[in-house]
């Protein structure tokens, strides 16, 4: 795709590497809210190098106020499957493509729209583990009397349980997730508005959710956790933390994955052994994860 007449205004922000450029207006209105905070045009570069991974400007352009961010493709992706900087992401799926090199961010939002495997596995497995370290995190603070730090870890456990309702779905969560999430799973909802909205204590509602939690969203342990039960599974050799963190399918997806791994062992879904001295430290032996 060439530049024309009508983006031309677009072809001094490109630099050596991009790939694609992405414009997002809400015409007609005064404040453009959280999506724009409130400027005329959100412009997103896309490039494909090393350079920084995000960089923001600031300019005034044919008479509009532009917010220009500047990203790779791979920190994209990245941002996809952890669910970070969301607004970006809408970006990508709701702004006009300006300009691209070739047809990589076109994909790029096609793959967001079909939501199929392997990003709706990644997705799911990355929801997961944060759902299980907020809910590791709430239990250990409710033992420990601090309430108001369980209530807010509780809170994002919520969050996460919500998208991983979604994605079983085959729908991806956006920033307006809990609008998402009404409409068809009324249980969560339920759940939120008892946390939120409940007359009971605050350590009442926040025991009653993580209830809730340890019998609902405990039982999808092995479902969710499937990219790491396939890995586990392709050698006979079992795997030790740090060969899992920077497996390829894994390495990049921002996993707690001590949390899930020592969750798994407690609930005997995989086996732990001790084997073999760990660089030659005496009778230390490193711990390593196998199927069952």
């Amino acid at each position: 795709m060439q530049l024309t007449k009508l983006n031309l205004m677009y072809d001094e922000l490109l630099q050596e590497d991009s790939i694609g450029i992405i414009s997002y207006r809400k015409p007609g209105e005064y404040f453009h809210g959280s999506m724009l905070y409130d400027f005329d045009e959100l412009i997103l570069i896309i490039g494909e190098g090393t350079k920084p991974v995000r960089s923001i400007q600031h300019l005034f352009m044919n008479g509009l106020r532009c917010q220009v961010l500047y990203a790779t493709l791979s920190c994209l992706k990245k941002w996809i499957i952890a669910g970070e900087q969301a607004n970006i992401i809408d970006y990508v799926l709701e702004g006009r493509i300006v300009w691209e090199r070739d047809d990589r961010v076109r994909l790029l939002r096609q793959e967001i729209v079909d939501f199929n495997d392997p990003l709706r596995e990644q997705k799911r497995f990355h929801e997961f583990s944060r759902f299980l370290v907020n809910y590791v995190h709430g239990k250990r603070a409710v033992r420990e009397g601090r309430i108001i730090d369980a209530y807010q870890s509780v809170l994002k456990a919520l969050d996460h349980w919500a998208s991983i309702e979604l994605i079983e779905r085959g729908i991806y969560p956006k920033i307006h997730l809990w609008v998402q999430v009404q409409p068809l799973d009324r249980t969560i909802d339920k759940l939120y508005n008892e946390l939120t909205l409940s007359t009971e204590t605050l350590e009442q509602r926040v025991e009653l959710v993580l209830l809730a939690c340890e019998f609902s969203v405990m039982s999808k342990m092995e479902e969710c956790s499937s990219p790491l039960f396939r890995i586990l599974g392709s050698r006979r050799e079992p795997w030790s933390i740090n060969e899992l963190i920077n497996h390829p399918e894994l390495k990049n997806l921002q996993l707690d994955l001590t949390v899930v791994l020592r969750k798994l062992v407690y609930r005997s879904l995989i086996r732990e052994t001790a084997a073999g001295d760990f660089r030659d430290r005496g009778q230390n032996r490193e711990l390593r994860y196998s199927l069952i």
